[in-house]
């Protein structure tokens, strides 16, 4: 593994360890996905539900756009190595 490659694993599971501390913790993780339009990502919940969202310009509170399926949540934790909670 380059230096590099550890770097980025550190970092990689920093995010995971936050991502855990935040939900069980009983707050809502934001998961940020080049896959999104600008201004869009998704929050995770502590009861495992991840809903879309959306930051309009000049906003100061982010609106949902929509609740993900049981399955598109399951692929999106799987895409980012996430464990279920």
């Amino acid at each position: 593994m380059t230096a590099l490659e550890t770097i980025g694993k550190i970092g990689t599971d920093a995010v995971k360890e936050l991502r855990l501390q935040k939900l069980r913790s009983g707050y809502p993780f934001m998961i940020n996905s080049n896959d999104l339009e600008s201004r869009k990502f998704y929050l995770e919940f502590p009861d495992g539900t991840i809903q879309l969202a959306c930051l309009e310009k000049d906003a100061k509170e982010f609106v949902m756009i929509q609740k993900l399926s049981t399955a598109e949540a399951q692929a999106l934790r799987a895409k980012y190595g996430f464990s279920q909670l």
